[in-house]
């Protein structure tokens, strides 16, 4: 059975049900067992996965369920979800340090693939836990929010371009004078806290760029949005412009660029020069 984009739209529907009544509430932050994805799962976290796996039993689906919290998980026939080689990648609660402090900028993030790379992923669904706005995508067949056609920005460095940066917390100060050429170039820069969110922004095109350089960045907070964003218009890339095909693991982390078509060539040469 190969999941319709309508499906997992309906997951991340009943995800928001769950989990946007608990929003900034003391139950959603209650500590819990660290996750496969290497934070401490939080209540809010747990939920929101449950929500998802129970979806996924109820309609007798076989894939392989790579999620932050459980890891890798056969849900349904292992043998049939091998075969099918279908793999659902999900981040619970993309965005779960703001979610339980009232920050409202957090998300759930749901991608299907089939095969066993980062270019297998075919359908996408990001949904915004506080404003309800679903963005989704299907490969070849553009990127949409609530069933609007969506592309990047065609703004360039003559323009007012907003970007996120994302740093590591080691040797912050050296990463930052190290980019300041890179920074010098953007109008406003931000850090929301939510990948996928973000790649959403950028694909919409109230964003220009996100450079993330955090070795631990994982494939579950932007495996949908990735799609998103490049069924936008956009680029993906990594800090030497390639193209970012890694295995779909619970395993997978990599830092990344994104951003649209205008900025790219500058940001490929300064990152490659210096990284």
């Amino acid at each position: 059975m190969e999941l319709s984009i309508n499906f997992l739209k309906q997951i991340a529907l009943s995800v928001y049900d769950a989990i946007h009544p608990i929003l900034g509430l003391k139950e959603a932050s209650a500590k819990n067992q660290r996750g496969a994805g290497g934070d401490i799962s939080m209540d809010i976290d747990l939920i929101s996965e449950n929500v998802v796996i129970s979806s996924l039993e109820e309609r007798n689906v076989d894939v392989l369920l790579i999620s932050e919290e459980i890891g890798e998980k056969y849900i349904g026939d292992k043998q049939k979800a091998i075969k099918s080689q279908n793999i659902l990648i999900v981040d619970p609660v993309d965005g779960s340090n703001n979610a339980v402090r009232g920050i409202p900028y957090c998300s759930v993030s749901i991608a299907f693939a089939k095969g066993k790379t980062v270019m297998d992923i075919e359908k996408a669904v990001v949904l915004d836990l506080i404003s309800k706005d679903i963005y989704w995508a299907t490969k070849e067949k553009g990127a949409y929010l609530n069933g609007r056609k969506i592309k990047v920005s065609d703004l360039d460095f003559s323009n007012k371009c907003f970007f996120e940066l994302n740093l590591p917390k080691k040797n912050i100060f050296q990463h930052i004078e190290i980019l300041k050429p890179i920074i010098q170039q953007f109008h406003r820069m931000r850090i929301l806290g939510s990948s996928a969110l973000t790649l959403c922004q950028i694909a919409k095109g109230s964003m220009e760029a996100f450079i993330n350089l955090r070795e631990s960045n994982r494939l579950v907070d932007v495996a949908a949005g990735l799609l998103i964003l490049k069924e936008a218009g956009g680029l993906f890339f990594s800090l030497n412009g390639s193209e970012i095909d890694h295995k779909l693991s619970i395993d997978s982390k990599f830092p990344f660029v994104a951003c649209n078509t205008n900025l790219a060539n500058f940001l490929i040469n300064e990152l490659n020069a210096k990284y």
